[in-house]
């Protein structure tokens, strides 16, 4: 059977349909690049805010529109927390939750034949890797707790098996991903690793990966002890610390566990134990309760850290979190309006951390390419995940050169490399 995947948000999500790929055309199914080639998709939606899930049925209403007589499989949160929506939905044959969705592969194996020929995707540079899956967090504006479950780790030593596997079919980069990595092992009791940090050491020590990056954190998972692994240059200098907002009395609304000054010492100790490190971040504009006073504490703050990155989002009133139902919403036009002050403050600070690198020679891991005016314009990352493009008309996929940054850009760095 031809069969098209496709996701919408987390890394995890991405990861979840790479992997059911690979056990589809092991099966001997064929996976197709485009929905129109298919005799069934598979969509895996995303719920983290109503945007999102709106997002969610307009690509379901696409893939439907784009091959009508192909039957629609949709799995993930949106799936979990609202299968009745999604149903009815036209082209939608099954609705698979998170609860089911490891058995996804088993479940259209029985619905479908295989084709003669199985078809890998093509592989990307940079390979993720879950390691584990739920939260047990309590954050009140947040919804995947309920969508993904509590706090699930998966064994060390399978973990390992898949890096091994990746890097042994090419892989430069291996990413730890997860709902929150952070807690990895917390649910195992003294069973193998006990935490995220044990595992990172293994790896290693056990493999000979070129690059191995963390995705998000939570700041409270990060220890200090935790920052000498970084002597490691393998061990990317870059950590995604989620913020949520520059101010402690909203913080606090958010049900998050650190202040802003604990914050704050927390980056300065990585910024000093890790060289050329990048921080980067999550921002939540417009949560309930927060006034204009409390929004320019925020913004001050975050201008102050000078990020890296900043995502910013406009609140998302979620249904079932206690956020949903706390007084004092902000409207719509004021969260606009914060936001796109945000994301000016934001802008200026990922600015001025390019242009500390203009002159240097970094490695780059070489991933995509376009054809440009000038002639064909490759695209990769930087350990400290700094954009970079360069000319050049040989194929430079997946390969790590060292590359002298020469000019800074809206959006990454020019580079040559030497």
């Amino acid at each position: 059977m031809r069969i098209y995947l496709s996701s919408l948000g987390c890394k995890l999500n991405r990861y979840e349909m790479d992997a059911l790929a690979e056990q589809l055309a092991r099966a001997g199914h064929r996976i197709v690049a485009t929905a129109k080639e298919a005799d069934l998709c598979v969509f895996n939606t995303c719920a983290v805010t109503h945007v999102a899930a709106r997002k969610s049925r307009q690509a379901l209403r696409r893939l439907h529109r784009d091959n009508p007589t192909a039957s629609l499989i949709v799995t993930g949160c949106y799936a979990e927390l609202a299968p009745a929506d999604l149903r009815a939905l036209p082209g939608v044959a099954q609705v698979v939750g998170n609860q089911a969705k490891e058995r996804l592969a088993e479940l259209l194996g029985e619905a479908s034949k295989p084709s003669r020929t199985g078809e890998k995707r093509r592989p990307r540079t940079r390979a993720l890797v879950k390691i584990q899956d739920g939260c047990d967090n309590a954050c009140t504006y947040c919804i995947i707790h309920v969508a993904r479950g509590p706090q699930r780790s998966r064994p060390a030593d399978q973990i390992l098996e898949e890096v091994r596997s990746r890097l042994a079919a090419g892989y430069k980069e291996i990413v730890l991903t997860g709902v929150h990595i952070g807690s990895y092992g917390h649910d195992r009791g003294s069973v193998g690793d006990t935490d995220l940090w044990s595992l990172v050491k293994r790896i290693l020590a056990e493999t000979d990966v070129p690059r191995l990056r963390l995705s998000s954190i939570e700041p409270w998972d990060l220890p200090p002890e935790a920052l000498s692994l970084w002597r490691d240059p393998r061990l990317c200098p870059h950590l995604h610390l989620p913020l949520q907002s520059g101010c402690d009395a909203t913080l606090q609304r958010m049900n998050r566990r650190y202040t802003t000054a604990e914050f704050a010492d927390l980056v300065a100790a990585a910024r000093a134990a890790i060289p050329d490190l990048a921080v980067t971040t999550d921002l939540i504009v417009g949560f309930p309760g927060e006034t204009e006073a409390e929004f320019a504490v925020s913004l001050a703050f975050v201008q102050k850290m000078e990020f890296a990155r900043v995502h910013v989002f406009p609140y998302s009133r979620r249904e079932g979190t206690p956020a949903a139902s706390m007084p004092h919403q902000v409207a719509p036009q004021v969260k606009a309006e914060r936001a796109r002050a945000m994301r000016q403050v934001a802008a200026a600070g990922s600015l001025s951390f390019r242009r500390r690198f203009v002159g240097r020679t970094m490695e780059v891991l070489w991933e995509t390419a376009r054809r440009g005016d000038e002639g064909k314009v490759w695209s990769g990352l930087t350990g400290n995940y700094l954009r970079v493009w360069t000319i050049n008309e040989q194929s430079l996929q997946n390969r790590i050169t060292p590359t002298r940054l020469v000019a800074v850009g809206k959006e990454g760095l020019r580079g040559q490399i030497v």
